[in-house]
């Protein structure tokens, strides 16, 4: 039987491409995601499609016990589920804050726990956890969704020490600026938070910068690109411990290894002037 995968937040952008990438290396694909309608194409493609919220936790349950039920393992989980929250930290309420870590950290984790009974008894399996170069830099008025990453990358490294030992490797993704609804939505999402506000003046620049990543012809990377490297991840007979990939990733991780804070903090001023 082919290897088994799970893809979260498969209906659009760089899970969707994920899942087409793996159905086009052998493997049995589940994707999930809230909204199933959105995921025809990938059903007709061969895909194996559940509605699933990572937040809900009998979703998780349900999700994971009928995939175990229909093909006794799950060999890779990629948990790509996950949305930007912009705002000034003044601005965003703490109950939108507290939802982008149930996404972003907590609905992974939650996946995490569902999964790692089965791998463990078969001493095999392996995690992708898409992190992004966010998880390392930092920009205004991003305070939240940074938060979130910044934590997914610390929980992924001790997870990968946890593991080592049952068989089950840990990889951390960290694309860059992906072409994808995410910008506009985060874009959306700033100018209600804060353009109306004493940031007004920074979420419109925020705001712009944001949807320049989602733009068609911009200089965004496809998510295809991102699923390729998660391919490679998936199937490596020994990955990586990270793959930085998409546009401005190895610059800006690049500078913010090299650069003091001053330094760094000048470089988003100029990225966000």
């Amino acid at each position: 039987m082919d290897d088994v995968a799970l893809v979260t937040g498969a209906s659009s952008g760089i899970g969707e491409a994920t899942a087409r990438e793996l159905l086009r290396r052998g493997y049995t694909v589940y994707a999930a995601a809230r909204r199933a309608d959105r995921m025809a194409d990938l059903a007709a493609k061969g895909a194996r499609t559940l509605s699933m919220d990572v937040t809900d936790e009998a979703s998780v349950t349900a999700g994971v016990d009928r995939i175990l039920a229909e093909t006794g393992r799950i060999d890779v989980l990629v948990n790509n589920a996950g949305y930007g929250s912009y705002g000034a930290l003044e601005d965003v309420p703490l109950s939108e804050g507290k939802y982008q870590f149930e996404v972003n950290v907590f609905g992974l984790a939650r996946l995490v726990q569902q999964v790692l009974p089965q791998m463990r008894e078969r001493g095999r399996g392996r995690i992708i956890n898409i992190s992004s170069m966010g998880g390392k830099i930092y920009e205004p008025l991003g305070a939240w969704y940074h938060a979130t990453k910044f934590a997914v990358e610390g929980l992924s490294d001790s997870l990968r020490l946890e593991l080592k030992r049952f068989g089950i490797d840990v990889v951390i993704v960290e694309p860059g600026s992906i072409r994808t609804e995410w910008g506009s939505i985060a874009a959306d999402k700033v100018e209600q938070t804060s353009g109306t506000t004493a940031y007004a003046d920074q979420a419109r620049k925020v705001a712009a910068v944001l949807r320049e990543s989602a733009a068609e012809g911009g200089k965004a990377t496809d998510p295809v690109v991102i699923a390729e490297v998660i391919g490679k991840a998936a199937t490596a007979r020994r990955p990586k411990t990270r793959y930085v990939a998409g546009y401005g990733a190895r610059p800006l991780l690049l500078a913010r290894r090299l650069l003091s804070d001053r330094g760094f903090d000048r470089v988003m001023g100029f990225v966000y002037r």
